[in-house]
């Protein structure tokens, strides 16, 4: 690991003003994702900033729903009452994540900005776009290696079906992300431009000619706090990840399922996939096939097709193109608790 200069800092306008000071910079919470990049220098950086001080671990009810800080670990927000009672998926999308240690480590913020598993990113001998790309060249604070895609004609097993680019095919790796897509989450950031506000959907990009860019973060911003509005998906809610083994995997492909249901018809659902695209992915055009039908598994499989449209395989990955609406329909029968 190279040397780098270590700041902690107390306050969100601190925080900002540290990482706007020089290329390289980069915030430091519970590091389960970022140390991990620099023991394999994909990420060189020249100074971390320590954000743990700031005063955003809180989890709030809000007029509208609930608010999540940034730096509030993964284990107490599935933890929470409040989170567990209202937004179960959110509770069961984190405890399918890695590990129990990790969970007690990890942010909220720092799950959001977690960088793919994709191992042609990881090992900076092999070609990757989002690690060295073509259009940025060598960046301070960036690994070196060959430009290229790696995957595309090579090991693609865990990789998308869906968004994908001739740049890029690999997939974003948070099982709490496909949670919060699906229950309309916003994104509030800070800095040296302002506050604003992210739609969550809006929040991670598509590879396009830009696989580098994982979000739509701009320099200097950051993550202070996410917010859930309140939603009638509680008791039938579900998320389902189908992985390689029970524990410390990443998803192949998983679904996150809400729905409101009245007499056997559904009101109203929202539906999103993980390891399936460079995002969390929603699905809304099987929410809207399913909107004011009955909650059948005749309906699911049609809204599962639906789901399906635009899908591609690139040879290793092709089995996920039966895999993932089956796990769609699977989702949903459990969510309507007929499985």
């Amino acid at each position: 690991m190279n040397p780098f200069q270590f700041t902690r800092v107390t306050t969100p306008k601190a925080a900002i003003s540290a990482i706007t000071k020089e290329r390289g910079t980069y915030f430091l919470a519970g590091g389960t994702n970022l140390i991990d990049l620099m023991k394999r220098e994909v990420i060189i950086p020249e100074r971390l900033v320590d954000i743990n001080k700031l005063p955003l671990a809180t989890i709030e009810k809000t007029a509208t729903g609930l608010r999540i800080g940034a730096t509030a670990k993964n284990s107490t927000v599935a933890d929470n009452e409040l989170v567990k009672k209202h937004f179960p998926l959110l509770s069961q999308a984190l405890n399918a994540g890695a590990s129990a240690q990790l969970r007690n480590m990890a942010t909220v913020g720092g799950n959001m900005m977690q960088r793919t598993r994709c191992p042609y990113f990881y090992d900076t001998s092999m070609p990757c776009n989002k690690r060295s790309p073509v259009q940025a060249g060598v960046d301070k604070g960036q690994a070196n290696g060959p430009s290229g895609c790696g995957a595309i004609g090579g090991h693609n097993r865990m990789h998308a079906i869906f968004g994908a680019s001739g740049k890029c095919i690999a997939v974003h790796p948070s099982d709490m992300c496909i949670a919060l897509v699906a229950l309309d989450a916003t994104v509030n950031v800070s800095g040296p431009k302002g506050d604003r506000t992210i739609p969550f959907i809006d929040f991670h990009r598509l590879p396009g000619d830009l696989p580098q860019k994982d979000n739509t973060l701009q320099p200097g911003e950051l993550i202070m706090w996410v917010d859930l509005p309140t939603n009638r998906f509680a008791d039938n809610s579900h998320y389902l990840k189908v992985r390689d083994r029970a524990s410390y995997a990443f998803a192949l492909v998983s679904v996150g399922v809400g729905l409101d249901i009245k007499r056997n018809t559904i009101q109203d659902v929202r539906l999103a996939m993980g390891g399936v695209a460079h995002k969390p992915w929603r699905l809304t055009a099987a929410e809207e096939f399913l909107k004011g039908k009955p909650a059948t598994e005749a309906n699911f499989k049609q809204a599962a097709a639906l789901a399906m449209q635009g899908a591609k395989g690139y040879g290793e990955n092709d089995f996920k193109l039966t895999l993932a609406p089956n796990t769609i329909v699977n989702a949903l029968k459990t969510a309507t608790k007929t499985a």
